[in-house]
């Protein structure tokens, strides 16, 4: 079996290789929606790309892997999905050269593991659809779930400055890539040096008296945007939100860009995706911050492909954490119907 770093290593490049192709179809969104008919196919051929690529590296370089995916092949196996497909097959080709469809459509099906063993990885190939439509921020995030405990986590940003000052608003030249195993801190990473160790980032520990920094989503529909501002208002001084999509909110609190990341429930039969915050979470906490669900629980990987044990989702500074935990209880925000039990 192979090391945890060689295994941290193999998903940087495969994350990489990943990010490559998905920012090749962010370019030519043009041209795609020209040969599809349809505003949304790049994102779809992205995802499907990014699903196919990942799946064909971990599986040739870490032998027979199951993979909990976001995207299966059924609906791209119908008739009217003709230009889907060529476009998909243009995009796995620019990093696999000679591969045909059939080996693309079987690679994107060997993400349907349904979480039951031990020792699995879970992939979002593109996290933060419209945010790649818009050409501004997305994710592709793959982290290792070990007996429902996540262990290793990469996600590309390929959008991301490194430059903390940077507008979040334009897509970055080269974006940047994090990296974590538990216990062993978490790091930034330059796209063109995968192979090396990276630089560690800590998150800020908050002090008391600054005002608070925040992330959020641009789309407002996924956090309940009430709550947040109820929580922010208990909270005292507050900048106003950073908006990006993605999971890239989880790098921004470990590399000390912001303090707090919330995601409020939208509803009581809401339930989070493991592969939406699987890999960001490790990240954020091995950089030092405190990820749980609104109620204070740690986030429970071991049910499963839902977060069904918790409710929503607070990542914060050490010292921020127990103060948002706090507003939320004497808010009564956690006691709606449907929050997760205490």
């Amino acid at each position: 079996m192979r090391s945890n770093d060689d295994r941290l290593r193999i998903a940087r490049e495969t994350v990489g290789a990943a990010s490559r192709a998905a920012r090749a179809v962010q370019q030519d969104l043009a041209s795609i929606r020209q040969i599809t008919k349809d505003d949304r196919s790049p994102v779809t051929v992205a995802d499907f790309a990014v699903q196919a690529i990942i799946a064909l590296e971990l599986r040739d370089k870490l032998g027979e892997t199951h993979i909990v995916g976001e995207e299966d092949a059924e609906a791209l196996r119908g008739t009217g999905q003709e230009a889907i497909r060529c476009a998909l097959l243009d995009a796995v080709r620019r990093h696999r050269p000679g591969i045909d469809l059939d080996q693309v459509l079987d690679a994107i099906d060997l993400c349907n593991h349904d979480a039951t063993s031990d020792c699995y990885w879970t992939l979002d190939p593109v996290d933060g659809t419209k945010g790649f439509l818009r050409g501004q921020q997305y994710a592709i995030a793959l982290a290792l779930i070990e007996r429902g405990t996540v262990t290793l986590g990469v996600m590309g940003c390929p959008n991301l400055p490194l430059d903390p000052g940077a507008s979040l608003d334009d897509a970055d030249a080269r974006g940047c890539l994090y990296s974590a195993a538990r216990g062993g801190g978490a790091r930034e990473h330059e796209p063109t040096a995968l192979t090396a160790p990276g630089r560690p980032v800590h998150a800020a520990r908050f002090a008391p008296g600054r005002r608070i920094r925040t992330c959020g989503s641009v789309e407002k529909a996924h956090s309940r945007q009430s709550d947040m501002q109820l929580i922010l208002d208990r909270l005292g001084e507050v900048c106003a939100p950073v908006r990006l999509d993605s999971q890239c909110k989880y790098a921004l609190v470990a590399r000390g860009q912001a303090d707090a990341y919330f995601r409020m429930p939208t509803g009581a039969a809401y339930v989070e995706k493991i592969w939406d915050h699987a890999a960001g979470s490790l990240i954020a906490a091995e950089a030092g911050a405190v990820v749980s669900d609104i109620t204070g629980r740690p986030l429970d990987f071991s049910l499963g492909s839902t977060l069904s044990a918790n409710r929503g989702v607070i990542c914060a500074s050490a010292g921020l954490h127990e103060r948002i935990i706090q507003a939320i209880d004497e808010l009564g925000l956690a006691a709606r119907p449907g929050a997760a039990a205490g």
